[in-house]
């Protein structure tokens, strides 16, 4: 038996299974749940758009889930109610995901202001999930006034993620002079500040030269938009405060050019071209002579005697769109 349906007035009351039940409704692929989905958007649509939305990245390893976590809770303490949408990595083989992010951040998963939601990424790039936008807008019309979203790491495409938010921030570990030569240079063209992690004890100075070097970096790719680079550390809580504070001070700063509202209105536009994209492709896949045509044509392309182009171009005019 399915769970009954969230009601409007149940999650802007905040209630937490109504919460739950809502962001498990827009993940879902089902037709039926897809309507109610919608529907569902629609009268939450009016109380969303107030929070800060702060997307977090950072090569696996980096501390993301203890910073968010040290992070989170002190915001939880000051009065603030906040969410994290943690994606979590998904199997290529068997298409599973960890969803280990409430176990990882065990201390604030118990404060009354907080709620943890983990979601599998899925086959979406940019580590984000398919319904993360829609995740945050229920979130913020549950009364969340700070949605933090983890991303699975910089391995992928973060665009996607830079398209949501209001702030992207990428932490960098101490060996970040070595670990620069493998972050895309996209990344760091799209961060809106960087936190050097785990500076603490033996590692400080390793910190220190990694946050010099880190700022000569964005000085080379970005000329006089360096955004700001601080110290943190999760383990002695050192720094926590100056990152958050960096990021209030860039969201001021783009409140007062003008840029906050003209991000948030490219955002919504992106997000319209990608549910286009999306549904196109579904309702795409899902004609009968596509649907018997694909298989062989894969087959075509891997043993080469097909170039992948061809064989779009007869999947388009067997859907009708050649």
């Amino acid at each position: 038996m399915r769970p009954a349906a969230p009601t409007v007035d149940a999650v802007l009351a905040g209630d937490r299974r109504a919460l739950a039940r809502a962001i498990t409704l827009v993940e879902s692929r089902l037709e039926a749940d897809q309507q109610a989905a919608e529907e569902l958007l629609a009268a939450l649509l009016p109380h969303s758009g107030k929070a800060l939305r702060i997307g977090i990245t950072g090569a696996p390893g980096v501390g993301k889930s203890t910073f968010i976590e040290t992070l989170g809770t002190r915001l939880c303490d000051r009065g603030h109610k906040v969410a994290v949408l943690a994606v979590d990595p998904s199997s290529a083989v068997s298409g599973g995901s960890i969803l280990g992010d409430k176990t990882r951040m065990a201390e604030l998963g118990r404060h009354p202001n907080a709620y943890i939601r983990p979601t599998p990424g899925g086959d979406v790039l940019g580590g984000v999930a398919a319904h993360t936008r829609e995740a945050m807008l229920v979130c913020e019309a549950a009364g969340f006034d700070t949605v933090l979203v983890e991303t699975i790491g910089t391995g992928q495409s973060e665009t996607a993620v830079a398209a949501m938010v209001d702030v992207f921030l990428l932490l960098l570990s101490p060996a970040a002079g070595d670990e620069l030569q493998g972050i895309k240079r996209g990344v760091m063209e799209l961060a809106d500040a960087i936190v050097v992690h785990k500076a603490d004890g033996d590692l400080l100075p390793a910190a220190e030269r990694a946050k010099q070097q880190c700022l000569v970096a964005v000085h080379i790719l970005r000329g006089g938009d360096v955004p700001p680079v601080v110290l943190a550390s999760s383990q002695t809580g050192s720094g926590v405060d100056e990152a958050w504070q960096a990021v209030l001070a860039r969201v001021e700063s783009s409140r007062q050019s003008g840029r906050f509202g003209a991000r948030r209105a490219e955002q919504s536009e992106h997000w319209l071209h990608t549910a286009l994209q999306e549904a196109l492709l579904r309702r795409f896949e899902a004609v009968p002579q596509v649907q018997a045509a694909l298989p062989g044509l894969v087959g075509r392309v891997r043993d080469g005697s097909l170039v992948p182009a061809a064989a779009v171009r007869q999947l388009l005019r067997l859907g009708g769109l050649g």
